[in-house]
């Protein structure tokens, strides 16, 4: 299976309704919803070999982006949400 425009798409609003920059999403350029993120976590999941821990990955990505420190426990919503999207 290969990323395809309409995951990301799903994906980035996903990551846009959980906001975990909150206030400070507002500050950060070139946001763009998400969508580098998005699409960062589409490629671990797919890439041969990646962890099958989806929250560690969207651990890993959002807090890498933006020196956030999220825990597991942060993102097991939006890895429930970005399972459906990719085993769907």
């Amino acid at each position: 299976m290969t990323m395809s425009d309409k995951q990301i798409e799903k994906i980035m609003h996903v990551l846009t309704e959980w906001n975990p920059l909150g206030d400070m999403a507002a500050s950060v350029r070139d946001l763009d919803n998400y969508r580098t993120e998005a699409n960062d976590i589409l490629f671990d999941i797919y890439m041969p070999g990646s962890s099958t821990n989806l929250a560690k990955t969207v651990q890993n990505v959002l807090n890498q982006a933006f020196g956030l420190d999220l825990s597991l426990d942060d993102c097991l919503d939006a890895a429930a949400a970005i399972k459906q999207i990719t085993n769907g």
